[in-house]
């Protein structure tokens, strides 16, 4: 009996044709393709749902609310929230204020309106809040420091350098310079940092009044008051303390000295004497605005 002849397996005939194989090669990586573009989608939703302005009842809120539930059912769900940076914000406000609880859909977590009710605390001076899948928040605080004492209206405040209230115990910061008037928190920094370029003259100092919301004087502790120019007050600092140097000025029984004029110092004894050579009854020192006289918070 003849034998048949087979042909080649490696022959023309047998080879796929061009669909065919574009055809293998969609099935082979399809799935990949296909959990790439799902993966996209979530985070340009994601994305858009977390924009600053979303309305809370609008459609892509609604599609956060949507997808956040099939995100908690696969699995992606706020395991655990890492707060970094935190030193004087008490942690029970800080919590309430994230408003995140365990087993909460991480991809529902508007990151911009928690950072917002941080930001609203007054130990916070900034915040971050990152998602870091698939189960991590972390927020990060800046917290403000302590810069001052401001007294006004007859109340202490702590401030920090922006001006900004810090709801710290006065008693807490008892070394801290103290500024005083209205208008005296933001305008303090600038002082401040003159005076810390002379560290005897910040020794004697016992407050800075912010007068007319313009210029400062300067209260000493031998009960002097240095008048500084407005706007300009780092020079008449810095020329002061050269009088210091060459003539202890402050040394002297002083009521005030005026700066005020660029051309000119105006200087007043604690005590002037009449022709007679008897003593005058002194003006009564300049008091704070408001009536309230400097003192130093007890």
């Amino acid at each position: 009996m003849p034998r048949l002849k087979r042909s080649p397996r490696n022959s023309v005939h047998d080879r796929p044709g061009r669909l065919q194989m574009l055809w293998r090669r969609c099935r082979r990586h399809g799935k990949f393709f296909l959990a790439l573009g799902a993966a996209l989608a979530v985070f340009l939703l994601v994305l858009a749902t977390n924009r600053p302005g979303t309305p809370p009842g609008g459609m892509l809120a609604g599609l956060r609310e949507r997808l956040g539930g099939v995100a908690a059912h696969a699995g992606l769900s706020v395991r655990q929230v890492v707060i970094e940076g935190r030193a004087n914000t008490p942690e029970p406000l800080l919590r309430a204020a994230i408003g995140i609880s365990r087993g909460d859909s991480i991809l529902a977590v508007s990151l911009h309106d928690v950072r917002a009710r941080i930001e609203t605390l007054s130990w916070v001076a900034s915040a971050t809040v990152e998602r870091r899948l698939p189960d991590r928040i972390v927020v990060q605080l800046v917290e403000r420091r302590p810069f001052a004492i401001w007294q006004h209206q007859g109340k202490f405040r702590v401030i920090d350098r922006a001006g900004q209230v810090v709801e710290q115990e006065v008693a807490e910061a008892r070394d801290l310079p103290l500024v005083v008037g209205a208008g005296a928190p933001a305008a303090a920094a600038a002082l401040l940092d003159a005076l810390s370029e002379y560290p005897a003259l910040l020794s004697r100092l016992v407050a800075a009044v912010r007068v007319g919301e313009r210029r400062w004087n300067l209260r000493l502790n031998t009960g002097a008051d240095i008048l500084l120019p407005e706007s300009a007050e780092a020079a008449a600092i810095a020329r002061l303390m050269t009088l210091q140097q060459d003539q202890a000025l402050l040394d002297r029984p002083l009521k005030t000295v005026d700066m005020r004029l660029p051309d000119r110092l105006i200087v007043r004894p604690q005590v002037d004497t009449n022709p007679e050579g008897m003593p005058n009854t002194p003006n009564p020192a300049p008091n704070a605005p408001g009536g309230a006289t400097p003192r130093r918070p007890t």
